[in-house]
Order: structure tokens, then sequence, then C-alpha cells
């Protein structure tokens, strides 16, 4: 996606409370098509909040009240999920590996470069735009799956595992022609026409229990 693009600009939240800090990257993030949003201090962000998709928020280490990882801590509790690119002129590495591993996309030393920092919002803006399709891909899987019968179901399961249909029918106890009609069933059902449409459709994506209960009374 092309933060240029209006229609699909990210935001991004810069917290520092150093205002020359600030204004120099609302600049810069702004030539290279990004909307920011301003805070003085992480109580300032917590107030107000950046949150949904396309988004970030670049946050100084050292900030007067609550620090950076403080923020960061307390964004978790609140489960607030904005992705964090932490940035220090303290050079702390015991900061910075705490910070990575509470789960910000990336640790910037100041002063900043801005090839870095434009490279670690877009790969902060494109894991999000990644999850987005990941869970769209699993909502449609999940509803998809939960069409199948039981025994649809279980058919299905071979076939992404690479059985045949004769493999297929010996290992459930039913005919071939049975096994080709449960086959022909479940292809329709996914809107598949090949099996690697079968395994975009990610194996183990989850069926409600009742679809499944619902599945097994209707293969009897």
């Amino acid at each position: 996606m092309d933060p240029m693009n209006p229609d699909l600009a990210a935001t991004v939240a810069i917290v520092d409370d150093d205002p020359g800090v600030r204004d120099s990257l609302r600049v810069l993030l702004a030539a290279a098509g990004y909307h920011t949003r301003e805070y003085a201090s992480a109580e300032a962000f917590l107030r107000e909040p950046l949150e949904g998709q396309r988004c970030c928020a670049i946050v100084d280490l050292r900030l007067p009240g609550l620090d950076g990882l403080a923020l960061q801590a307390e964004m978790g509790r609140r489960g607030l999920a904005t992705p964090l690119i932490v940035v220090t002129a303290h050079g702390d590495v015991a900061s910075a590996r705490q910070a990575l591993r509470a789960g910000a996309v990336d640790f910037l030393e100041k002063p900043i470069d801005n090839d870095e920092l434009l490279a670690a919002v877009r790969g902060a803006i494109e894991g999000q735009d990644r999850a987005q399709i990941e869970r769209a891909a699993d909502a449609r899987a999940t509803l998809l799956l939960a069409s199948l019968t039981q025994r649809e179901r279980e058919v299905y399961e071979r076939i992404v595992r690479g059985m045949h249909n004769r493999e297929i029918a010996v290992d459930l106890g039913i005919s071939p022609r049975t096994v080709e009609v449960h086959r022909a069933r479940v292809m329709a059902k996914l809107k598949a026409r090949r099996l690697a449409d079968l395994l975009r459709l990610r194996p183990l994506a989850p069926v409600p229990e009742r679809a499944l209960a619902e599945g097994a009374r209707a293969d009897r």
C-alpha cells in the first residue's frame, strides 16, 4: 500500500517532550505521506490514544512522568495494540531489549536517521496490513469450514494432507465413490477449483463446536 495515497495514508503518533523533535518528525512524516498526531507525554497519549488500522507510535524512551517502557506496559494492560517504535538518546541496550521483548517493532537511537525512521514506520504499518489480511483470511476460512458436515470435514482434512480418494476411503471405512461425492461437496462449499485453493484456507482454522455438532447430525 502506498502511503502517498490519501485514502490509505497511515497515522503516526509522535510521543516526545521536546517540541523541536516533534516538529521535525512531523515535517519528515508529512513529506512521506503520513498523517501525524503529537503528544508531549505518555499521559497525554493515554488520554487520547491512537487506535485502529494503519497506525503506529514513535515514543521517546526518556519521558517526564511515565517513560517509554512504562507507557508500553500500560498500553499492554489496556489492550492498546498500536505498534511502537522506541527512540532514545541514551543508547540503553538493556532498555532496548526490554522494549523489543515487550513487543516494540523497532528501537532507534537519537540523533534519528531519517531513512531508518521511515523504514521502521513502513515496517510497522506493513506489519499491521499483513495482520489484517491474515485475520480476514482466518475469518473467511472459519466461515467456509463451518459449512462442512463432520464427514466432509474429515474428508477435507485428509485431502489437504495429500491422501488420495482410495486412501481416504480405507481410512474412513467408506467407499471410494462416497469419497468422490464428499470431495465434490467440499470443493463446492469451499469455493475451490483445485487443491491449492483448499490449502490456502489454512487447514487448522477453527470450526465452532456447534457447527461440528450440526454437521454430525446432518451426516446421520
